[in-house]
């Protein structure tokens, strides 16, 4: 790239960066995200500008901003309650007649189900069908007749005010 093609560059970032971060900031979930959508957009730009001069850049970088936030929104799984650190699932699974183990398993359901008890009808059905009961979304929704997508969103909400509710066990397990 040439040297006024990096000064080209450098003006268009100067001159939109503040307005395409207010622009993406309030439409993804973290500050962290939003500077890597904006990195992403102005990667592209770079590699736009060398196959040639871009009309309206104005428009042009907040449909690239657009079309980044969709991508990152459609490449997001649906948060779950599992961390890498424990395997919860094979403690809170396990039949086993350790007594540890069995104590922290009635400590975990008894503390989910006074959680879950909290929820709306509609999150604690969506959170119980997909996590413990295994089905899909796809599953979920021809039983409901709901979006997929709204699905998911219910199961988001419910998994943050698990976590939220949980947090003091999981210390409590993990020593923290």
């Amino acid at each position: 790239m040439s040297s006024s093609g990096r000064k080209n560059i450098s003006t268009v970032i100067s001159r939109f960066s503040k307005r395409l971060m207010g622009f993406i900031r309030p439409r993804v979930t973290s500050e962290a995200d939003a500077e890597d959508i904006l990195q992403d957009v102005w990667y592209q730009l770079t590699t736009t500008v060398d196959t040639g001069p871009i009309e309206q850049i104005s428009g042009w970088l907040f449909a690239v901003a657009r079309n980044k936030i969709i991508d990152r929104h459609r490449k997001k799984k649906p948060e779950s309650l599992d961390n890498d650190e424990i395997d919860f699932a094979a403690i809170f699974l396990d039949e086993s007649s350790n007594p540890e183990t069995a104590n922290l398993r009635g400590l975990f359901w008894k503390a989910l189900q006074e959680a879950l008890d909290e929820l709306p009808e509609e999150q604690r059905s969506v959170f119980v069908w997909h996590e413990l009961d295994g089905l899909s979304f796809k599953e979920i929704a021809e039983i409901t007749g709901e979006n997929v997508n709204t699905l998911i969103s219910r199961k988001r909400y419910a998994v943050v005010h698990l976590r939220e509710r949980l947090l003091d066990l999981y210390r409590e397990i993990v020593g923290g």
